[in-house]
C-alpha cells in the first residue's frame, strides 16, 4: 500500500524524490515549453449552510462564515518539453484537472510558480469558450478570436474545422440545439485546427462515438509529428500508453511517480488492484 496522508505526500521512486522537490527532473531546460515549481493550490470549503446571497452577507458581516483549506495540490514540480506527449494519471480528486487548469492559467497557483511557452489551447471542457446561443459559424470565430486569432486567420480554417466536426448541415444552427456529441466534436475540432504550441486535454477521448475518438487519435498523433505538445488527462491506461511516452502520477494532490508512461500505468494499475485485494 502507498502510504499518501492529507498532510504530506511522499514520491515512490527516492531517485526522482529529491529533483521533483526542486523542480529539476530534466537535466536539459533547453526545450522547456511547460515549468512546474513547487506548486500548491488551496480552495476555502464553506462550513456553512447557506440558502442564498443575503444569508452569506447577513453571516459575513456578523463573522459568522467559517472555512477549511482543501489543498488541490501539493509541491508539485514538473518540466515539460517540446514535442513530448505527457499523461497526468491517478484516481478522482487527485488534482489532475487543477493542475492542467493551473497550467493553462485558469487557476492561479496559491504557492510556486508556473512557466509556460507558446501558446495554449485547453480543452479542459469541449464547449468552453462556447456562447450556446449563437451557431457553429459564430463560435468558431468568438473563440478562435478568444485564442489571440484573426477573422481573416479562422476563415481560412473555417471549412477544416467544420468538415473535421461533421457538422456541414448544421453551421447556422445555434449550438443549443445541437447533441452533446456535435458540442464535443466542435470543441475538438476548433482546439486543434488553431496551430497552438500546447494542447491541454481533460478525458477529450471520453467522449464521442468511436468513429469520433479514432478521428481524435488520429489528430493527436499528427500534431505530435508536428512538434505539438500535448498536456493529457485520462483515466483509461491503454490511451496513455498508446499516445504517451510520459506519464504523471497523482495522488491526493501530490506526485507519486514520473516516467515512462508505459512503466507508471503498470505500476498505477498494479496499486489499484492491490487496494481493491486488501
Amino acid at each position: 500500500m502507498i502510504d499518501l496522508s492529507n498532510e504530506a505526500v511522499e514520491i515512490v521512486n527516492p531517485v526522482i524524490n529529491e529533483s521533483l522537490r526542486t523542480g529539476d527532473f530534466y537535466d536539459d531546460d533547453e526545450d522547456v515549453c511547460v515549468d512546474v515549481r513547487n506548486v500548491s493550490v488551496m480552495f476555502n470549503l464553506s462550513k456553512n449552510r447557506e440558502d442564498g446571497l443575503k444569508e452569506y452577507f447577513i453571516n459575513m458581516i456578523k463573522g459568522r462564515v467559517g472555512y477549511d483549506e482543501f489543498w488541490a495540490l501539493r509541491n508539485v514540480s514538473l518540466k515539460v518539453h517540446k514535442g513530448d506527449a505527457v499523461a497526468l494519471i491517478g484516481r478522482n480528486g487527485s488534482g489532475k484537472s487543477t493542475l492542467l487548469k493551473t497550467i493553462a492559467g485558469i487557476i492561479k497557483p496559491t504557492r510556486g510558480t508556473v512557466e509556460v511557452t507558446g501558446s495554449i489551447a485547453p480543452l479542459i471542457e469541449m464547449s468552453g469558450g462556447f456562447d450556446r446561443s449563437l451557431s457553429a459559424r459564430e463560435n468558431i470565430f468568438l473563440v478562435g478570436a478568444m485564442h489571440g486569432h484573426t477573422r481573416k486567420y479562422m476563415k481560412k480554417r473555417f471549412d477544416e474545422i467544420i468538415e473535421f466536426a461533421e457538422l456541414e448541415k448544421f453551421v447556422d444552427v445555434p449550438i443549443k440545439n445541437y447533441s452533446s456529441g456535435m458540442v464535443s466534436r466542435l470543441g475538438f475540432s476548433v482546439a486543434t485546427c488553431v496551430n497552438a504550441d500546447i494542447i491541454i486535454a481533460d478525458e477529450v477521448l471520453a467522449v464521442g462515438d468511436a468513429k469520433f475518438r479514432m478521428k481524435c487519435e488520429a489528430r493527436i498523433q499528427e500534431m505530435l509529428k508536428g512538434g505539438t505538445t500535448i498536456l493529457y488527462v485520462s483515466h483509461s491506461a491503454a490511451q496513455v500508453k498508446k499516445l504517451c511516452r510520459t506519464a504523471i502520477w497523482l495522488e491526493k494532490g501530490g506526485v507519486v511517480d514520473i516516467g515512462n508512461a508505459n512503466e507508471i500505468c503498470d505500476r498505477y494499475m498494479q496499486s489499484i488492484k492491490k487496494e481493491s485485494e486488501d
